[in-house]
Order: C-alpha cells, then structure tokens, then sequence
C-alpha cells in the first residue's frame, strides 16, 4: 500500500475532527449561549464539514479497502468522522496500526 493512502486518510480526519469540534462549539454558542454571531459560523462550518467530510469517507474507504479491513473496522473508521474528538484518536491508532504493519512487511537489509 502506498504511503500517500495513508496521507490523504490523515489529512482528512484532522480536517473533518477540527471542523466537527468548531462546529459542536459553535452548536454551543448557539444554542447555549444565544449569540447572534454563532448561527452564521455554524451554517457555514457545518456545510464545510458535510462536504468535506464526503472526501474524508472516500478517503477512509480507500484505505480501508487497501489494507483488507473486515466490514466491522471500516464501519468504526467511516463515522469516526462524526463523533467530535473521535477523528484524532481513531487517526493516531490506524497511523500506528499501519506503520508497525508496514515496517515488518519491510524487507530485511544485509547487514555488510
């Protein structure tokens, strides 16, 4: 599997996890809070995040189909993305999945 699957999967759920946690304080500030300012941020992080949280999916799927992961874990990965927070933690633990696995499929280099 190439390195840059893994790079575009990164990206998108760092992008998609901050735009969700934006957009859950802005929730606040709406809802909790009142402010007028808070319903104009919202309507547009939430369309940001909507649309680019289609990419993140396709992102997500792409990888997932890459690394054969079983219908279970991909399901966990694809809504990571619409959990605030859960984006970072699922991210951080697929990067080092992926990473362990690719360093022991690495071929052994002769030591001269």
């Amino acid at each position: 599997m190439k390195k840059s699957v893994l790079t575009r999967y990164r990206v998108m759920a760092y992008v998609t996890g901050v735009l969700l946690v934006a957009l859950t304080f802005g929730m606040i500030g709406k809802y909790a809070f009142e402010l007028d300012a808070a319903e104009d941020f919202t309507q547009v992080v939430s369309i940001a995040h909507g649309w680019l949280y289609v990419l993140y999916l396709i992102f997500a799927f792409d990888l997932g189909s890459k690394a054969k992961w079983p219908v279970k874990k991909q399901l966990w990965v694809l809504l990571a993305g619409t959990v605030p927070t859960a984006a970072f933690f699922v991210e951080r633990r697929i990067s080092r999945e992926l990473d362990a696995k690719s360093m022991g499929d690495a071929p052994a280099v002769a030591k001269a």
